[in-house]
């Protein structure tokens, strides 16, 4: 049996080629795959073959936001049914590594998280026709959810991780930098964590003309009217958390002048060395935190969707077969026009398995 897949062989080496599958073991599920999200790190490498430290070093199977119907269950398998839709957890943490065992699986040292080229041999992605997995990592969703929103959950299980570390946001005034599909999510979830007021900034109009469906309460384009954010500077800065989904420089910088003294930053977005403004970290005793993927909230994403509690659909924006991979990752890299492109994995002309 032949399955496409959607692989990476370098800097702009992208190429759709077929290989083989196995039928399920026991505790393992086939899946149809239906939808695939292209992620910021996806991007990375497809557009400077990785990021920081990480790099692409051998051809990688692209992917880890993605859904599937179920299409076989291997023995020993309870809670699915064929043909059922899921969203697939790409992380498998060891479950026996010291942070394992201390309850922090998010650091553990053998993770294996698919679409990665952490590790060596890499950990190969979701972007195929058809996938053999855990069935440990397989979440059933509503029946009403359409495989674009299912294939959400694992960002949007990153964007609840965020939250997560910052703590109360109850009324809380908030700062979101960088509205790409993250900062997006990240709008939302803390939206839904209470927050009162969700001030978003980024560079580009058509991505902040989605935040407000998302929760956002005001929108600022720093590159055009950067004066519209002086009144959050004043008396020291007047907001209370600050998500950085952007990583650049001059957005943190904006976030730590924005911050209360004693305020916290989580840092969410990723990049290479930049340069932060040291002082005021210090003399606003600032809390800055760190936020890496997720663990149980992957589970709370697939809830939240399946109950529309959390709509994803306004940071959906372009979809694109498989067989033109190619063209999904050169539209996910304009922001001018795109937010969450994403590739459908199942055959048009047949249709999702029911």
């Amino acid at each position: 049996m032949l399955t496409r897949v959607v692989r990476l062989h370098g800097k702009r080496d992208l190429k759709v080629e077929s290989e083989g599958y196995k039928a399920p073991r026991p505790g393992e599920v086939l899946l149809r795959m239906a939808m695939g999200g292209i992620c910021g790190s996806d991007l990375h490498y497809y557009q400077d073959g990785g990021f920081g430290p990480i790099r692409v070093r051998e051809p990688i199977i692209s992917g880890h936001e993605a859904s599937g119907f179920v299409e076989a269950i291997g023995d020993g398998v309870s809670g699915l049914s064929v043909g059922t839709l899921v969203a697939v957890n790409p992380s498998q943490p060891c479950g026996h590594c010291h942070y394992c065992g201390i309850g922090q699986p998010i650091h553990c040292l053998e993770m294996r998280f698919m679409g990665s080229a952490m590790r060596l041999p890499h950990e190969q992605g979701m972007f195929r026709d058809h996938l053999v997995v855990p069935a440990i990592q397989c979440h059933p969703v509503s029946a009403d959810v359409s495989p674009e929103e299912a294939a959400c959950a694992e960002p949007l299980a990153v964007c609840l991780h965020a939250v997560s570390q910052a703590g109360d946001l109850k009324n809380k005034r908030v700062l979101v930098t960088g509205a790409g599909p993250i900062g997006l999510l990240t709008v939302a979830a803390a939206r839904y964590a209470g927050a009162a007021e969700i001030i978003v900034t980024d560079l580009a109009d058509a991505a902040l003309a989605r935040a407000p469906a998302m929760g956002a309460t005001e929108t600022v384009n720093v590159a055009e009217n950067a004066e519209a954010l002086s009144p959050y500077l004043e008396g020291k800065g007047t907001v209370d958390v600050a998500f950085d989904c952007s990583a650049a420089g001059p957005a943190l910088r904006t976030a730590f002048a924005a911050l209360k003294p004693r305020g916290t930053l989580v840092q969410v977005g990723v990049t290479g060395d930049v340069t932060i403004p040291l002082n005021m970290l210090v003399g606003k005793e600032i809390n800055w935190r760190g936020s890496q993927r997720f663990d149980r909230e992957f589970a709370e994403a697939v809830d939240l969707i399946s109950r529309r509690a959390i709509d994803v659909r306004p940071v959906l924006s372009h979809t694109y077969p498989l067989e033109d991979a190619v063209s999904a990752f050169e539209q996910a890299s304009d922001r001018s026009v795109a937010c969450k492109v994403q590739i459908a994995l199942f055959d048009h002309e047949t249709g999702r398995t029911e």
